[in-house]
């Protein structure tokens, strides 16, 4: 064993670090997520397979108490990655990165409209602007559990950052209706002049 103060590595290499067809769907992640970069797809990607490997091993009936671990292993993901009553060790071998990715605490916070873009989410989070049960959270990959889900919000002061899809969308249909009607006022008088010019002839 080693050093409890030594860090150790959190995630797995590919084996095959030049992988034309695995970089591409990195970059996508990157990209969807706000990824800073590929280290943090391996570690989901390192979590994944620990999960998977634990469920087969399961449906495998390898070791003892079973019915235990089974149970400890299916409470584990309710809590985190499948909202569902039940939860089979079947469900648990669907699971894909997007999954856990979808569970971190950056992408919440993107999608309750916390900020423009998932790139701003994590930028609020780790200069501390975002808190969960009113504490300050840092870490944009910390995995939020479906019960602290909504009680993610600003850490003090709100920021103002974007309006709310249905503002937004109630505003540029405003804006469209408005765009031709002054269009209008403004030819109105020019129709005007001609009439007068041509009744003057």
């Amino acid at each position: 064993m080693g050093s409890p103060k030594q860090l150790r590595k959190q995630y797995e290499k590919p084996k095959k670090l030049f992988d034309k067809d695995r970089i591409e769907r990195e970059k996508k992640l990157k990209e969807e997520y706000g990824l800073k970069n590929a280290r943090e797809v391996w570690k989901a990607d390192t979590e994944l397979r620990k999960i998977r490997r634990d469920a087969r091993r399961l449906l495998s009936r390898k070791g003892k108490n079973v019915e235990d671990r089974t149970k400890k292993l299916v409470d584990r993901v309710k809590r985190f990655l499948i909202r569902k009553p039940e939860v089979s060790l079947d469900d648990i071998l669907a699971l894909e990165v997007r999954d856990l990715l979808e569970r971190r605490l950056q992408t919440i916070a993107y999608k309750k409209h916390m900020a423009k873009t998932i790139v701003q989410a994590r930028q609020f989070i780790t200069h501390g602007h975002v808190a969960i049960n009113d504490e300050k959270v840092s870490v944009p990959s910390y995995t939020v559990r479906f019960d602290e889900e909504a009680a993610v919000s600003w850490y003090g002061n709100p920021i103002e950052t974007v309006a709310k899809p249905e503002k937004a969308k109630a505003a540029a249909k405003e804006a469209a209706k408005e765009e031709p009607a002054s269009g209008q006022e403004k030819a109105e008088p020019a129709v005007a002049a001609a009439v007068a010019n041509g009744g003057s002839q």
